[in-house]
């Protein structure tokens, strides 16, 4: 596949994990930043390939073959990430965008060892599933911050949104995976929570609590 190729299909992968259905060639356009007359032309080469399941006007969807494909595509970009944060000391708001270079890199062989050399993890920098060798992801059972309720406490186990910006917010915050978060209350005039993190009160606003994933403690 050419890196284009693999770039829409990791993309249809996370519109459908998102969505859990069939997803428009606007709704790939979008996040692809590109012209839906250009998601058609792709998509009618990952349909000659069995990548995916395409037909006019009607939903995209990844076929068995499209799903392990991109899952791979997922797994190596992972472990790239969970490489340039442990062994290389990037932090976890710099290693997206490198890792979106490495993942291209085409030998499985090298990225078995990988994956053993940092001893298998199953997520990475933001708490996200990493895929095995044979496509199998090991859920986490979580929630969003935003849905515990009063003086219910939970573990950070990922984050949903992982753009720099977020992620430089919650360093600023003192909140990294593995922060236990202790739900005080919430505001019912603009849904901001009030948390305890490391003995630290904070007010937090309902857009950060619905993009951290907790896991209850």
């Amino acid at each position: 596949m050419t890196f284009s190729e693999e770039n829409y299909l990791k993309s249809i992968y996370h519109l459908t994990a998102a969505l859990e259905t069939e997803v428009s060639t606007n709704a790939i356009a979008e996040i692809m930043e590109t012209k839906a007359s250009s998601v058609t032309d792709m998509l009618k080469k990952l349909a000659e390939k069995d990548l995916v399941n395409y037909k006019k006007y009607q939903g995209v969807s990844l076929t068995e073959n499209g799903k392990l494909a991109a899952k791979m595509i997922v797994r190596k970009h992972r472990l790239w990430e969970v490489f340039l944060v442990e062994k290389l000391n990037f932090s976890w708001d710099e290693v997206h965008d490198i890792a979106e270079q490495l993942e291209h890199i085409k030998s499985e062989q090298l990225i078995n060892r990988l994956d053993d050399f940092l001893g298998n993890p199953t997520e990475d920098p933001h708490g996200d599933p990493i895929p095995d060798a044979n496509g199998r992801i090991i859920k986490i059972e979580k929630q969003l911050l935003s849905e515990l309720s009063e003086n219910q406490t939970g573990v950070c186990v990922g984050v949903k949104d992982t753009s720099s910006d977020f992620l430089k917010y919650l360093d600023k915050q003192g909140i990294a995976l593995g922060s236990k978060i202790e739900f005080l209350s919430k505001e019912s005039f603009d849904l901001s929570v009030k948390i305890k993190v490391n003995e630290k009160e904070l007010s937090i606003s309902n857009k950060i609590a619905s993009n951290l994933f907790v896991k209850l403690v």
